[in-house]
């Protein structure tokens, strides 16, 4: 567990950190993710409301729901770097509810280099009971206009594992309100969602599109599609799975600022 922890304050990477905007990273494994903030000087607090469903909720590659999708509503407050947010999900087809509140503090690095490093406990109701408690952080440079490169890491101090993800982004703005941003990911587990295997995780790929409706209001999509590897596949052979490893999914959401 040192290790791990020593390697979490070496590194400073994360899964929470993606952005609505294009020169800031971008919405790579969870799209309701709040951190949705740009770092501000000033003392005045920013505030955000998000509404947003996805069609499967898919995590570490993998389907969490056996039916249906699920729907996501968030609210967060960050003050200067600072952020602390709420999330609340429920599945759309089944019994499932999913409290996930955190705290996250972003540093500017450089110019072009930016860290965020957090805390979160999630609590879920379904048809288990589940709860844990997740350190994460992320690293993204921003240097190149047209493509952003970013590492993310999360350790469970319940399953005493961490995730680990690395990506690209490519944001381009197709008008002064419309901006598509294509990416992949690769990511990598360890004895975070498996004991039995470290390594490749899943490879993941899509599209998103955000869509500024007025200053402080913002509609967005995505698709997605993971590829199953190692570590998804020895857990299907585990329990006798031998198909409907890759998924495919997609989602909207709705936020304000203010």
């Amino acid at each position: 567990m040192k290790k791990h922890i020593a390697l979490f304050l070496l590194t400073s990477l994360s899964i929470m950190a993606f952005s609505a905007y294009a020169d800031t990273n971008s919405a790579i494994d969870d799209s309701h993710s709040t951190s949705k903030f740009t770092v501000q000087e000033s003392s005045e607090a920013q505030y955000l409301l998000d509404l947003g469903w996805d069609s499967n909720y898919i995590s570490e590659g993998r389907n969490n729901l056996e039916n249906g999708g699920i729907f996501w509503s968030t609210a967060a407050v960050q003050y200067q770097n600072v952020n602390v947010y709420a999330m609340l999900g429920r599945g759309d087809s089944e019994h499932y509810i999913e409290w996930d509140i955190g705290i996250e503090y972003t540093i500017a690095l450089t110019e072009s280099l930016e860290t965020t490093l957090g805390y979160q406990r999630v609590e879920s109701y379904g048809d288990e009971r589940f709860s844990d408690n997740e350190l994460f952080g992320s690293l993204t440079y921003a240097g190149v206009e047209w493509l952003t490169p970013s590492v993310n890491y999360t350790y469970s101090i319940g399953a005493g594992g961490y995730f680990f993800e690395a990506s690209l982004h490519s944001s381009w703005e197709l008008s002064d309100k419309l901006t598509l941003t294509p990416y992949v990911t690769q990511a990598f587990d360890f004895q975070y969602a498996t004991e039995d295997y470290n390594g490749q995780n899943h490879f993941q790929f899509g599209i998103e599109a955000e869509y500024l409706l007025s200053q402080n209001i913002s509609l967005s999509g995505h698709v997605s599609h993971t590829i199953a590897q190692e570590d998804i596949k020895l857990e299907a052979e585990m329990d006798d799975m031998t198909s409907g490893l890759d998924q495919s999914f997609a989602g909207v959401h709705l936020t304000w600022f203010f």
